[in-house]
C-alpha cells in the first residue's frame, strides 16, 4: 500500500476574511512531510481547529507576499519557537522573499530557537526533488512576484505480490533484479519482469493562487489529479478581475477543461459572494463539471 496525499484547507477566503472563511492556507501531508502553502493571518489557530499540531510543519511555500497570504507567518514562527521546534524550517518563496522575511522578523521580538532556511524561487522548474516526491514552480502574473506550485508524488516500479504468490516465488536477492525491471530465473524457471511488476503513475496536486489569467497556467497544471485554484470573481465582475489581476469563474472553468484536470477545488473567493458561494460554483460548472468549493477546514485524500 502506498502513501496517500492528504490535503486540509486551512483557509479559503480572499483578502477580506469572513466569519466562516479564513485567509488562504493549504496543508499537504505526505509520508512524514507536512507542507504548508501560504500562511494567512490566523493560520495557526486554524491548525488548532483542524486538530493538527502546527509544530509538525516541515516546509512552507509562499505564493507571494501580499498580506492575506503571509500575515500568519510571525505568529506561526513564534509558536514553533516557543513550543520547542528544533528542526530547520525550510521556507520557499518568490523573488525578494529573503528581504521580506528579514523585515518581518525584525519588526517584533522574535524568539529565535531554530534555524530557518529560505529559498528564493526565481525561475520556473523543480524546486524540491526527493525520492518519493518533487515540487515544481511556475511564475504567475499578479503585479508582484508570484508563484504557482505543483506537488508530484512520483510513480515507482513495484512488484506484484499476488503474482509472486501465484507462481510461488519467495523473497530473496532475485527480487532486487525485478525492481530494476530485469527478468529473473527462479527455481530453474525463467520469468519476465513485465509479468511480475507494475508501474505506479505520478499523482499531482497543483496550487494556483492569486494571478490573472495567463498562458502559463494550462500547461503547468495539465492533467493534474487535483487543481486548487483561486476563483476570486464571478462572471459579473470581469473588469474588476482584470484591474486586480485575479481570475473569473469562467476562466477557471476553461483552465480546468483545457488542462484536462481530474478534479478542481475553488478557493480565494471574494467575500462579496459569502452569502452566495454557489453562484461561483455554478458558473464554473457551466464549463467544467468536476468541481467543488474548497471547504473551510475540510480534508481530502488524493
Amino acid at each position: 500500500m502506498t502513501s496517500r496525499i492528504n490535503l486540509t484547507f486551512l483557509g479559503t477566503g480572499d483578502s477580506v476574511p469572513t466569519d466562516r472563511r479564513n485567509h488562504p492556507g493549504i496543508l499537504l501531508d505526505f509520508d512524514g512531510e507536512h507542507i504548508l502553502f501560504d500562511c494567512g493571518e490566523g493560520t495557526q489557530r486554524q491548525f488548532r481547529k483542524a486538530h493538527i499540531n502546527p509544530s509538525s510543519v516541515t516546509r512552507i511555500f509562499i505564493s507571494h507576499w501580499h498580506g492575506d497570504h503571509i500575515l500568519g507567518l510571525p505568529g506561526l514562527l513564534q509558536t514553533l519557537s516557543l513550543t520547542g521546534h528544533q528542526k530547520t524550517l525550510k521556507i520557499y518563496g518568490p523573488k525578494n522573499s529573503k528581504l521580506y522575511l528579514y523585515r518581518m522578523l525584525e519588526s517584533f521580538a522574535f524568539v529565535d530557537k531554530f534555524l530557518i532556511e529560505l529559498v528564493e524561487v526565481t525561475k520556473p522548474g523543480i524546486v524540491v526533488d526527493e525520492k518519493d516526491f518533487r515540487i515544481e514552480a511556475e511564475m504567475m502574473e499578479h503585479g508582484t512576484p508570484c508563484l504557482a506550485y505543483k506537488f508530484i508524488k512520483k510513480g515507482h516500479r513495484r512488484i506484484d505480490k499476488n503474482k509472486l504468490s501465484k507462481y510461488k516465488i519467495k523473497e530473496g536477492k532475485h527480487l532486487a533484479n525485478l525492481k530494476e525491471g530485469k527478468d529473473i530465473t527462479y527455481d530453474g524457471k525463467k520469468y519476465k519482469a513485465k509479468d511480475l511488476i507494475y508501474e505506479d503513475e505520478d499523482v499531482s496536486v497543483s496550487i494556483v493562487m492569486d494571478t490573472k489569467f495567463n498562458n502559463k497556467i494550462i500547461p503547468f497544471v495539465k492533467e493534474s489529479d487535483v487543481l486548487i485554484i483561486e476563483c476570486t470573481f464571478g462572471n459579473d465582475l470581469v473588469e474588476k478581475a482584470i484591474d486586480h489581476k485575479h481570475m473569473t469563474s469562467k476562466q477557471v472553468g476553461e483552465i480546468s477543461k483545457k488542462a484536462k484536470v481530474k478534479k478542481t477545488y475553488l478557493t480565494h473567493i471574494s467575500s462579496r459572494y459569502e452569502t452566495n458561494l454557489n453562484q461561483i460554483l455554478d458558473e464554473v460548472k457551466k464549463v467544467f463539471k468536476n468541481v467543488e468549493l474548497a471547504k473551510e477546514l475540510g480534508s481530502i485524500d488524493v
